[in-house]
């Protein structure tokens, strides 16, 4: 009894205030963004999709999670999130005119800065937690496939393997169990995942000719390409009994915690 007293009195409505502000923080830059550059009605319906889904599924993680509090890593990710929202929104608005470059760049380039922060922060202040991980994976992986988006939009469709990558695996996991398993630590992993947002931004910046621009994104899908089928390689030689049985751990490819 004193256990389902305890799980009945948890309150999530501080949690969930600051997904609240989060979402507030978005509705705030897309104004602004909105008043710099006229942004058209493609990137503002872009943009609040993005604010209403971040919302709603953080909202509800959180909910499962029961995390006493919110913790400053999380602000850090939501921050980050904040401005992934930010470029999605450019790059919908692109389909009707070219954005202005210096302002896409530089919101990516803050994105991806503060995705070495909230990790060393997460350590640093014992706030480290699988709902945390997850989420800084998950707008790693959207912010990848936005700018796949972006410069798939000059170099050609088969820029998005980079950014849908991930999503295939994934959906292949709920095919293969398997494929759930958790992996071992790689600072391999995690530097090829750094150099995609990196190389990505790079070609986005279109400070270089276009075909070198296409061998800077070639480079990035083949280092993602080995990445992932070298993980996929040691999944598949684990034992068949462990291939066989479910895990509910999500894969860690993208995770920089």
């Amino acid at each position: 009894m004193a256990l389902n007293n305890t799980y009945d009195a948890y309150d999530a409505r501080p949690v969930q205030q600051e997904t609240a502000v989060g979402a507030g923080a978005q509705i705030l830059l897309l104004s602004l963004l909105g008043t710099a550059i006229g942004m058209g009605t493609a990137g503002w319906l872009t943009g609040l999709a993005f604010a209403f889904a971040t919302w709603a599924v953080l909202s509800r993680a959180l909910h499962r999670s029961r995390l006493p509090s919110f913790g400053p890593a999380n602000r850090v990710t939501l921050g980050r999130a904040v401005l992934v929202g930010g470029v999605t929104a450019l790059v919908a608005d692109s389909f009707r005119g070219a954005p202005p470059v210096s302002l896409l760049v530089g919101l990516t380039a803050v994105a991806l800065i503060l995705d070495g922060v909230d990790g060393k922060v997460a350590r640093r202040t014992g706030t480290s937690s699988p709902l945390g991980a997850r989420f800084d994976m998950e707008v790693d992986a959207f912010l990848i496939l936005v700018l796949s988006v972006y410069v798939a939009l000059d170099l050609g469709p088969w820029v998005l393997l980079i950014g849908g990558m991930r999503y295939v695996f994934v959906a292949a996991a709920r095919l293969w169990p398997w494929l759930t398993a958790p992996l071992p630590p790689s600072t391999a992993r995690k530097t090829v995942a750094a150099l995609q947002g990196v190389l990505l931004l790079l070609a986005s910046a279109s400070l270089l000719p276009r075909t070198a621009n296409a061998g800077v994104v070639l480079a990035a899908l083949g280092l993602l390409a080995w990445s992932f089928g070298r993980d996929v390689r040691w999944l598949w030689r684990r034992t068949p009994r462990e291939k066989d049985a479910p895990d509910t751990v999500a894969p860690d490819l993208l995770a920089q915690r």
